[in-house]
């Protein structure tokens, strides 16, 4: 029986035995809104937890944060009405001091072509920054309790009046993205992210928890030191289309639109597999390598002790960030890595060779990818045809019991 699979904007099939026990891990269908401009419209006149645009405060600037085109967040369908509504709001506000701030983390700033894929070409005269978390100019916010400078884009952080857009997913140590974290991961200085990043390995952080999770509840704090007022947050369906929207208080936010993820992508685990096809989900989740790893924190979670675990993600843009890819390049093999992780002060890159390496240390990793074989060897990965790595481990365990995570970036595991 075939199985199809996302594969960057195309689709993958594996073959597998009709007596096969096979167990296909997808999303929950739920329509997608009829019209999810107007639930925009509803949802700005009703915020959660704090006052409508026409309540607050006339602003001299405004900032408002938006994903790169790591994140299928609908910046074209949602910024333009969010535009109109704030000059409506506040007439008097000159529209170049409204500023458009695309915010990746630590990714490499978009250039002019990647803005003009994820931009409206009708701005309305805002100014639009690219944010450099190594680069940009950046105001320091305070502190969070934890320890995290809150150190933020100028040009956002010296806004009166601060919005963030942004799309909320299951992520593998902070629980859920959304709420205040497109700024305070997504505008922010590689120290702030490193600091809060470090804090992946702690209790409470994982994949579908923001209770106790101190890398959320830190961002949480992060979003309230640096003055985001109001966000806008969206549950996708796996078409990539908007299940739901929410606006308001970021932190009421995003425990509105968690729960609602929740109900897409979370399953109850109720068996391990012995081997596990992971989708990322097609583009952009499996835009390059660094992005791809997402998925594998699914796959461990389902995986049986030394399952076999087979990553089938495009990387289009290749491995992806310079950091990871020059730290792992160091090592001969996973242990080795590891161990030198271990030893060190936590850095941002490394981090993810720590992942990537926390799977391949307990699980056979294969990946199905159009990177070339060497770039996969240097990050210490093995490279293989999905149907030929399949064939060979059914032959090696014939009974073995699949697991298909058709979205495993999106998808956690939880258990009753």
């Amino acid at each position: 029986m075939q199985y199809p699979i996302k594969y960057g904007t195309g689709s993958l099939c594996v073959d597998l035995p009709d007596t096969q026990p096979v167990t296909v891990v997808t999303p929950r269908h739920v329509p997608p809104l009829r019209d999810p401009v107007a639930a925009f419209a509803a949802a700005l006149d009703a915020p959660v937890g704090c006052p409508r645009l026409e309540e607050m405060a006339a602003p001299v600037t405004v900032a408002i944060a938006v994903p790169d085109e790591t994140r299928p967040f609908p910046i074209k369908l949602l910024l333009p009405p969010l535009l109109e509504r704030l000059f409506k709001a506040f007439p008097l506000l000159p529209h170049d001091r409204v500023r458009i701030v695309v915010g990746g983390g630590l990714h490499e700033p978009p250039d002019a072509a990647q803005l003009a894929r994820i931009l409206p070409e009708d701005l309305l005269g805002c100014t639009v920054v690219a944010h450099d978390a190594q680069n940009s100019p950046m105001r320091r916010m305070g502190v969070t309790s934890r320890g995290t400078p809150v150190e933020i884009n100028a040009a956002y952080a010296d806004a009166e009046l601060k919005i963030v857009m942004g799309m909320v997913d299951a992520h593998q140590f902070a629980g859920f993205t959304g709420g205040a974290k497109g700024v305070v991961v997504g505008c922010a200085s590689a120290a702030m992210i490193a600091r809060n990043h470090s804090m992946l390995c702690r209790d409470g952080a994982f994949a579908g928890n923001i209770e106790g999770n101190p890398v959320r509840e830190d961002l949480n704090e992060a979003g309230v030191l640096a003055g985001v007022r109001l966000a806008v947050n969206v549950a996708l369906t796996s078409g990539k289309e908007v299940a739901a929207l929410f606006v308001g208080d970021p932190p009421s936010v995003l425990r509105q639109a968690a729960r609602e993820t929740s109900r897409l992508y979370g399953h109850e685990l109720k068996e391990n597999f012995d081997i596990v096809v992971a989708s990322c989900g097609g583009a952009p989740k499996d835009i390059c390598l660094y992005q791809a790893q997402k998925a594998l924190d699914a796959a461990r979670h389902c995986a049986a002790p030394g399952g076999k675990i087979l990553l089938a993600a495009q990387c289009a843009q290749g491995i992806g960030d310079d950091r990871y890819e020059s730290y792992v390049a160091r090592f001969h093999t996973q242990e080795d890595l590891m161990r030198d992780f271990a030893q060190r002060d936590f850095q941002m890159g490394a981090h993810k060779a720590f992942l990537f390496g926390r799977v391949a240390s307990n699980h056979e990793l294969v990946l199905h990818t159009d990177l070339p074989e060497a770039d996969v060897a240097r990050c210490l990965l093995r490279k293989g045809d999905a149907q030929t790595v399949l064939q060979a481990w059914l032959a090696q365990c014939p009974a073995a019991k699949v697991g298909i995570l058709t979205h495993a970036n999106s998808t956690f595991f939880y258990t009753a």
